[in-house]
């Protein structure tokens, strides 16, 4: 059996249906349902289990897994309670670590991009310590992602036993289906696709940052279909160990993302850009990009969707159908 934390979500569960099209119905998720329609998210999928995060750590003991794959998170980035975003992201973290030590079981993770604060210190996913004391993340959500990459290492630099397989995956700007649940922090593409179909003004945030034009903040855009290959790959290549950047390595603009909706539509742009809320200019990055390097010297080979076909197949397959879900 495979276990996958925040398997309901929108990475999750379209890794689990990424399992499923492999042929593994042997598949147990760990993650909250809640009231908001979530479950669709898996309608589509056959399960082994689906267990309340409260009951993990019961559920796991003395069971044999081929593999946790951990994306379960508090992953709002504007997040404020730091005791339950440090209960959730980074001791339950530890738990399963330990756990996956003492069963000899495979561990991936999910760190984040947003371990690397404004970018002052760049993208390069360099795993000693050294390098991972000098980050800064800038919002409690990347902090906590940041001190369980910390733990890991200092566990390795220690020679302290740990799994078979280890990985910590550093996602950049993940978009695709079954992110509708997200609310705010759903992608830029998702929350103003109505607003784009139905030709309605589209509102981008101007640049408050000299140099920079309106709409020309610019993201590491990542299609969730190119993210669940690098995980496939990681399962089948039990010999790969270290933290990963996860994104495409080519930095494009806000601007460029919805041109792209617009293009995969055939419809006239409609743009119109606003100020940023001054609670979050001072913590706004204005550009990330990927140092991919490190995973393709692992031997990943899968490369990664331009951004207007990553689009174009979103909104095609997608977004523009009455059923959005994978």
């Amino acid at each position: 059996m495979l276990l996958v934390t925040g398997g309901a979500g929108f990475i999750g569960s379209n890794v689990v249906a990424a399992l499923n099209d492999a042929g593994r119905a042997d598949v147990a998720v760990c993650d909250f349902l809640g009231s908001d329609g979530k479950w669709r998210n898996l309608a589509k999928r056959q399960l082994a289990d689906i267990v309340p995060p409260a009951e993990l750590m019961p559920w796991l003991a003395g069971r044999k897994l081929d593999a946790i794959i951990h994306l379960g998170a508090i992953s709002e980035t504007t997040a404020t309670d730091g005791d339950l975003v440090i209960e959730t992201n980074f001791r339950l973290s530890k738990r399963l670590l330990d756990w996956c030590t003492a069963n000899s079981v495979p561990f991936i993770y999910a760190s984040s991009a947003s371990t690397y604060g404004d970018g002052e210190q760049g993208f390069r996913d360099d795993a000693s310590l050294d390098a991972l004391k000098k980050l800064r993340p800038m919002n409690l959500y990347g902090w906590s992602k940041h001190l369980f990459d910390m733990a890991v290492v200092e566990r390795l630099a220690k020679g302290e036993k740990m799994p078979p397989q280890w990985a910590g995956l550093k996602f950049f700007n993940v978009f695709g289906p079954n992110e509708y649940h997200k609310g705010t922090m759903m992608s830029v593409l998702a929350r103003r696709f109505d607003d784009i179909r139905s030709g309605r003004t589209v509102q981008l945030f101007k640049s408050h940052r000299d140099g920079i034009a309106d709409g020309d903040q610019r993201r590491d855009f990542i299609h969730v279909d190119d993210v669940v290959r690098v995980i496939m790959w990681l399962l089948a290549a039990r010999s790969v160990n270290g933290i990963f950047n996860v994104g495409t390595g080519k930095a494009r603009s806000f601007r460029d993302l919805i041109l792209a909706a617009y293009g995969a539509l055939g419809a006239k742009p409609n743009i119109e850009y606003i100020d940023m809320p001054e609670q979050i200019r001072g913590s706004y990055q204005y550009f990330t990009e990927a140092e991919v390097d490190h995973l393709r010297g692992a031997g990943y080979n899968g490369g990664f969707t331009a951004l207007e076909d990553a689009v174009g197949s979103y909104v095609r397959d997608f977004l523009d159908r009455p059923d959005r879900y994978r």
